[in-house]
């Protein structure tokens, strides 16, 4: 059989049987979000002056990056379930939260005195960043890991790692309302290396997880 007849074959498959990858996509999601709000609010909650940080533009910024993140990799993730999908059609969705954060860092750059960029990059809660971020998306990363059980991805570390991004974008919202570190210098770089930890961790994991 070649391999375009394999992939028509795996794809009709993965319509007859199981549930509806619809259900499995949202339902996923849904308690992947739970799950990661949970776990949010028991550990850290939102920031004390929450209220005052909304006024600025780079708090709800961050938290926007985000958001987007998630549901641009979550749709990914959603295609990349079906074998019949090239990973190269999802590149422009895929960049969206990195160009926006990349203006963000050329806008920062323009408006702050280049002696204050490093202050910024480090921040104060560096570790506490990784770490949390890393910890929230825990949760979210083994329910869409499990959820592509149900595709038929003929890409499976690349499924994984697009699972790890979202798991990213949703634990980077929440942490993100936490966080006081609002400069888009702090973001782009420790935000960027958690949600590539939970990235890296999903693509190897998926090999194991997805084993038709």
């Amino acid at each position: 059989m070649e391999t375009q007849e394999l992939i028509k074959a795996l794809a009709a498959d993965n319509q007859r049987s199981g549930m509806p990858m619809t259900v499995v996509w949202t339902g996923a999601a849904v308690i992947a979000i739970a799950v990661a709000a949970g776990v949010f609010f028991v550990l850290l909650g939102p920031r004390p002056d929450i209220a005052g940080a909304m006024q600025t533009l780079r708090f709800p910024f961050k938290i926007v990056v985000a958001v987007v993140l998630a549901l641009c990799s979550l749709s990914a993730l959603r295609a990349l379930s079906r074998p019949e999908t090239e990973p190269r059609d999802l590149l422009p969705a895929l960049i969206v939260a990195p160009a926006l954060i990349a203006m963000a860092i050329l806008a920062e750059l323009i408006a702050v005195p280049a002696s204050t960029w490093s202050a910024r990059l480090v921040g104060t809660n560096s570790l506490v960043c990784l770490t949390f971020i890393t910890l929230i998306g825990s949760g979210p990363l083994a329910l869409l890991l499990l959820a592509l059980r149900h595709g038929a991805s003929s890409h499976p570390a690349l499924s994984g790692a697009a699972a790890g991004l979202a798991a990213g974008g949703i634990a980077a919202a929440f942490y993100a309302s936490h966080c006081t570190d609002d400069s888009p210098l702090f973001v782009a770089t420790w935000y960027t290396m958690a949600v590539a930890i939970l990235a890296i961790a999903g693509g190897f994991l998926a090999r194991k997880v997805i084993d038709w």
